[in-house]
Order: structure tokens, then sequence, then C-alpha cells
């Protein structure tokens, strides 16, 4: 098995708008190894989100090749992404994305709903992901029951409740003071140093980049850095 998780040639995106033409992506080669932590920064409409959606197999390149865990992706149907996305990419967003009505524990079940699990396997799981990111306590709770710190801490859980390869984190701080986001981050790496996690985390905060071992700049659709 190659070291790499992630490999992507010469990938591009154009999006068509009526009859214009947009490219976000103008041939990113990139590899990322496995279990390695690595922030993509860009200024906004670099095209970093873009190629997080293409990395997370929740979009497929224009042209280009995609290789995940050494199987080309660029190409397969919706399904076959999805089927992929569920079983090797946790997702963590700036929002949270949790359902206002529902419990944490109910929240962090959501993925296993799609993967078979029985009702009971379901709920002992999300108690595990909970304990592992600090709200054993809380899992009854709503999330406008919970501080944004916490509420992100319900989204990591669902995002690792499928034990993923992969975790991509799209500005994973953005909406937490500067105290709760680094509990987050920190708690992220804790995840990738005791499970060996790839962590991929998209943000405009060198604070929370020069927590990471590589930083990609993108710029215009293009890398145009790396560190180290």
């Amino acid at each position: 098995m190659s070291d790499f998780v992630i490999q992507t040639k010469e990938i591009t995106k154009i999006y068509r708008m009526g009859e214009v033409q947009v490219q976000a992506l103008c041939g990113i080669s990139l590899n990322i190894e496995r279990g390695s932590v690595t922030a993509i920064m860009g200024p906004s409409g670099s095209g970093k989100s873009t190629l997080m959606n293409i990395l997370g197999c929740l979009d497929r390149p224009t042209t280009g090749e995609y290789y995940l865990d050494g199987v080309n992706v660029a190409n397969m149907n919706e399904d076959q992404l999805a089927q992929i996305r569920n079983r090797k990419v946790g997702f963590i967003f700036q929002s949270f994305n949790l359902l206002a009505r529902s419990s944490a524990l109910t929240n962090v079940e959501l993925p296993l709903r799609y993967s078979g699990n029985s009702n009971g396997h379901r709920t002992e799981m999300a108690k595990q992901a909970l304990e592992a990111v600090g709200l054993g306590e809380r899992m009854h709770h709503r999330p406008n029951e919970l501080s944004g710190g916490q509420q992100q801490r319900v989204a990591i859980a669902r995002a690792i409740i499928n034990q993923p390869s992969i975790i991509m984190a799209d500005e994973p701080t953005g909406n937490l003071d500067s105290k709760s986001g680094e509990e987050i981050i920190q708690l992220l790496l804790g995840l990738n140093e005791r499970l060996g996690t790839t962590l991929i985390i998209v943000t405009h905060d060198p604070d929370i980049a020069a927590h990471t071992q590589r930083i990609v700049h993108i710029r215009d659709g293009k890398i145009q850095e790396e560190t180290p």
C-alpha cells in the first residue's frame, strides 16, 4: 500500500455559469501522506474549498486524476462517491451542521444509519465517540443547550463514528472564540496522534496552520507554495 492516502494529478475544476466558464482549480498535483496533518490555506476565492470538496469526494474534478487509497475516484458516479465518503472520510464544518431538535447522541448516530448498523450498536458507538471528545456527560443535550465549542465536539464525534482514515475540517474553529478554537485543534491533533487519522484542515488562520506538519498555500486555483 502506498504511503500516500491522497494523490492528485493535474486536477482542474471548471464551473459553467450560463455562457461563462470559471476555472476554480488549474492543474493541482498534490500528495498527502497517510497519518499526516496538512493545512490548506488561501484567500477567499482561491479554490481551497473546491479542492477540499474534491478530496472529500463531494465533487468531481473536470479533468485530472485523483487516487484515494490507490483507487482512482475521479470518474466515479454519485453512488460510488457516497460509499467512499461514508467509509473513508469524516467531515467537520465551520457551521457544525447539527440537527437542532436532536440530542448530541442522535446527531452522532446519523452516519451509522446509512451503514446498516443495528439501533443498539449505533447507540453504543455514538456514546463511545462522544466520550472520546469529552462529552460523555452531555450526550442527551440538544445543540442549543451546548456551547459553540461543545457543538463542534459533537460534530467531531459524528465525523469519527465510522473510524474514517481521513478527517477533513473546513474552518473548524471559524465560529469559535480563541480558547475554544485551541481546544478543538488540540482534540483533532490528539485523534491524529492516537488513531493515525490523516487530518486535512482548510483554514485562513495562520495560528491554526502553525499546528500542522505541512501548509499548502493556494492562490488563483494553483498551489503557490508549500511549507515546510
